[in-house]
């Protein structure tokens, strides 16, 4: 029996894949030399694959397009992409050099949106979704944006009182859309979606709020969004098909609405045994909403969504160094790597994500069961099970260089949970991030966005310095 890493993934997985494989022993990510950024860089590190971007908005617009050109459907689509997956400039400017469109959650996405139109990324006609429940602070800032002649910004209620925010202070005709409360799986202790209107509530809000005052806003929206994400499912069937249902109800009664939005939720791959059909998934949606507004003799909508995860999720790799291994008892192996689960990669430690985890190096080696422990004082700074078993393999640390490990897709959400550049647990320092993109002639190139956090930046922020 062989009992390599190498024999254990070719023994359950297809390997290699799409934009991971082996080359001289080490792993390529999208083609990218990980050895050779921890020879020149160091661990812990972590680093953006930006072309991945782009990769992944194509991939969407052009399976809409398949569907569309498969039902004969009759609307538009419109990618946005989700701010609050990650805001930084070099994530959503590299995402609008493809003709999309941004879904803002909170006041300050509005001041990027003037900084983004300042620098020219985007126009007065890209469509701004904005989401959220929203205070004082946040309806100024919509006001103000829509005031000063963005053509296409979509406040979308989150509830009935918002509109008056907007009426009070919208010099012009204006755009909103409203978000219908999902209700929430068996499984969640609550149920119905704290966000949204109540779906048998929206029609009499129509009536009594909006129709008739087409001269100063419109309803041109319906927005839903589930936790869980798009899944092929009765749950996910079941409330997509109530939004479709009010839709061509509303639509009857209310021309100006044009637009579905069904929010985000499209997975990304965290294990090599990933398999989700999205195009299955995006040709049943477009087949489900021409269907009911064919019965309904009503328009077929324009088709938005808000992929964050999706979009950025897999442009990014944090890698880390084994530095120490323990056993603590006589089943368990603990590996220790040279930084921390909840500071790095908090969604592992806070709601249980699992990465797509992989050794960079030793794949010739033996592998065995273990654990792997971060550098903090807390007892839940671990990683014990992958999420295609409970369980983690690695190659047994033999003599010569150390074992380095890379988790991988770790775009979404991360920097931004663990509170970037600032204070985290036990003081451990964010690791030094690097941007790889491709010049014109298709050559990698790197550059250094932020060194390893150092003692002083942290110092001065506790007000030591």
């Amino acid at each position: 029996m062989n009992n390599t890493y190498h024999d254990l993934v070719d023994q359950t997985f297809n390997f290699p894949q799409e934009d991971i494989h082996l080359k001289n022993g080490y792993l390529q990510f999208n083609e990218v030399d990980v050895k050779g950024l921890i020879d020149k860089y160091g661990t812990p590190l972590k680093f953006t694959y930006l072309p991945k971007i782009g990769m992944q908005i194509n991939k969407a617009k052009d399976m809409f397009a398949r569907a569309f050109k498969k039902h004969k459907y009759e609307g538009e689509y419109h990618y946005c992409y989700c701010t609050k997956s990650s805001h930084f400039s070099f994530i959503v400017e590299e995402a609008l050099k493809h003709d999309i469109h941004l879904e803002t959650s909170y006041a300050y996405d509005i001041d990027i949106i003037h900084s983004l139109y300042k620098k020219k990324k985007i126009t007065k006609d890209t469509y701004v979704i904005c989401n959220g429940f929203k205070e004082k602070s946040y309806t100024k800032a919509v006001a103000r944006l829509i005031n000063s002649g963005f053509r296409n910004v979509i406040p979308v209620l989150d509830n009935k009182e918002e509109l008056k925010a907007y009426r009070r202070s919208v010099r012009s005709p204006f755009k909103i859309g409203i978000r219908v409360a999902a209700e929430e799986e068996p499984s969640f202790p609550f149920y119905t979606s704290r966000l949204g209107i109540r779906s048998r509530d929206i029609l009499e809000f129509y009536v009594d709020e909006i129709e008739g005052n087409e001269d100063r806003f419109q309803l041109k929206m319906l927005h839903i969004f589930l936790n869980k994400g798009i899944k092929d499912d009765i749950y996910y069937w079941s409330e997509l098909n109530k939004v479709i249902n009010l839709y061509c109800q509303l639509r009857k009664i209310c021309p100006e609405l044009d637009s579905i939005n069904i929010g985000g939720g499209f997975p990304i791959k965290h294990s090599l045994g990933f398999d989700y059909d999205y195009q299955f998934m995006i040709n049943e949606i477009v087949r489900n909403i021409k269907s009911a507004c064919k019965k309904s003799k009503v328009p077929m909508p324009n088709i938005f969504t808000e992929f964050g995860s999706f979009t950025v999720g897999e442009s990014m790799a944090n890698i880390y160094s084994v530095i120490g291994q323990k056993m603590q008892n006589d089943q368990e192996t603990w590996y220790m790597i040279d930084s921390s689960f909840i500071t790095t990669l908090p969604d592992t430690w806070g709601i249980g994500e699992k990465f797509l985890m992989l050794p960079i190096n030793k794949w010739d080696v033996e592998y065995q069961k273990v654990k792997l422990g971060g550098m903090t004082c807390d007892s839940n700074d671990y990683y014990d099970s992958e999420e295609h078993i409970n369980e983690v393999f690695l190659p047994k640390i033999e003599n010569g260089e150390p074992l380095y490990v890379g988790f991988f897709h770790t775009g979404a959400y991360q920097d931004q949970i663990s509170g970037y550049g600032g204070i985290k647990h036990c003081l451990i320092p964010s690791p030094q991030h690097i941007i790889i993109d491709r010049d014109k002639n298709g050559k990698l190139v790197e550059r250094v966005y932020a060194k390893q956090q150092s003692a002083q930046s942290m110092l001065k922020i506790l007000g030591y310095k």
